[in-house]
């Protein structure tokens, strides 16, 4: 069993940068594959990005590319998500999942944090 605990969210100005952090309350995130996602008010949650669990792979959606950076440090048990040249699009709740393989964050993940709300205002 594996507890998810996001954290970083916050307000920041269009332009601004957030770390995000999905850290193990309960459990190791070592050995699985770690996805971030999104959701806005009114949509469907998104995918945003994904760190194999050996962290030599990294997936990120297109409106991400180029902005934001996932990472883990496997001694601090904590995956990140380095958000830079935020935009208003970019405001929702923010949740890491755990999964198998990488390819499984999109389709079969394991286990889900609670979320960290990010608002970027314009």
């Amino acid at each position: 069993q594996v507890q998810l605990v996001e954290s970083g969210g916050g307000l920041v100005q269009a332009g601004g940068s957030l770390r995000l952090s999905c850290a193990a309350s309960e459990g190791s995130v070592g050995g699985y594959a770690m996805g971030w996602f999104r959701q806005a008010p009114g949509n469907d949650r998104e995918f945003v990005a994904a760190i194999s669990w050996g962290g030599g792979r990294q997936k990120y959606a297109d409106s991400v590319k180029g902005r934001f950076t996932v990472s883990r440090d496997s001694a601090a048990n904590t995956v990140y998500l380095q958000m830079n040249s935020l935009k208003p699009e970019d405001t929702a709740v923010y949740y890491c999942n755990a999964a198998k393989t990488l390819a499984w964050v999109t389709s079969d993940p394991l286990y889900w944090g609670q979320g960290t709300e990010v608002t970027v205002a314009s």
